[in-house]
C-alpha cells in the first residue's frame, strides 16, 4: 500500500506536513466547539481528540513513505553502480602503459 501511495506521488513530507495540521486543527476544533458550541466542555474535549487521533496516523504513514523513498534511492544508487561497474568491464586497459 505505501508503495502504491508513493508511486502516486505522495511524499513523507507531506504526511508530516499532515500531522502537523491535524495537531492544530485539534486545537482550533477544540477552542471553537467550546466557546462558540452550547453542548458544553464534554463535546468539546471529544471533537479535540477524535481529530488530534489523526496526527500518529499521518507521522506513521510519513515515516513509511520516508522508508520507501530510502530504499528507492539505494535502487538507484545500487543501478549507477552496476552500470560503472559494467562500463570498466567492457573498457579496455592498456597495460605496461
Amino acid at each position: 500500500m505505501i508503495s502504491t501511495l508513493h508511486r502516486m506521488g505522495l511524499r513523507s513530507g507531506m504526511m508530516y506536513a499532515a500531522g502537523l495540521a491535524s495537531i492544530g486543527l485539534a486545537a482550533a476544533s477544540w477552542f471553537v466547539s467550546r466557546n462558540y458550541e452550547a453542548a458544553g466542555q464534554d463535546r468539546a474535549d471529544r471533537w479535540g481528540i477524535f481529530v488530534g487521533e489523526w496526527a500518529p496516523t499521518f507521522f506513521g504513514m510519513g515515516i513509511a513513505l520516508r522508508i520507501e523513498e530510502m530504499r528507492e534511492m539505494k535502487q538507484s544508487e545500487m543501478a549507477d553502480w552496476q552500470e560503472t561497474q559494467q562500463q570498466a568491464m567492457r573498457t579496455p586497459t592498456r597495460a605496461g602503459v
